[in-house]
């Protein structure tokens, strides 16, 4: 197996899909009701870029325990957007259907996150 360098947090796979998520989210959210731009649709959007930003600020850190708690935060942030998505749901902002896509996307993020994360605590022990 070919072992890829990466130069910056943009090299990152995760890092690419967590804005790939960002993405979707904004084009969810453009059909919410006006009423909730500054609520739901703020809170789901805040949600989403976090992701992202924290993988970036994470890997910016001079400490690998610095990098692991950030992209802890990262984990929760998706937690938050899928439970902002659900409650979106709920309050029929957004049809079931549109939604399979991108939990499948959280899905998969998380678990990269984990799996990052584990390797990670592997080289501090």
């Amino acid at each position: 197996m070919e072992k890829i360098k990466v130069n910056s947090y943009k090299d990152l796979l995760v890092w690419q899909k967590a804005i790939d998520i960002s993405v979707e989210v904004y084009q969810i959210t453009n059909n919410f009701p006006q009423t909730e731009i500054y609520g739901l649709t703020n809170q789901i959007r805040r949600a989403s870029n976090s992701v992202s930003l924290n993988i970036a600020e994470g890997y910016g850190r001079n400490s690998t325990k610095s990098y692991i708690a950030f992209l802890n935060i990262a984990n929760a942030s998706l937690l938050e957007l899928e439970s902002g998505l659900y409650l979106s749901e709920k309050l029929n902002f957004i049809k079931t259907n549109n939604l399979e896509k991108i939990y499948q996307m959280i899905i998969e993020e998380s678990k990269m996150l984990v799996s990052l994360i584990s390797k990670l605590k592997l080289k501090t022990q």
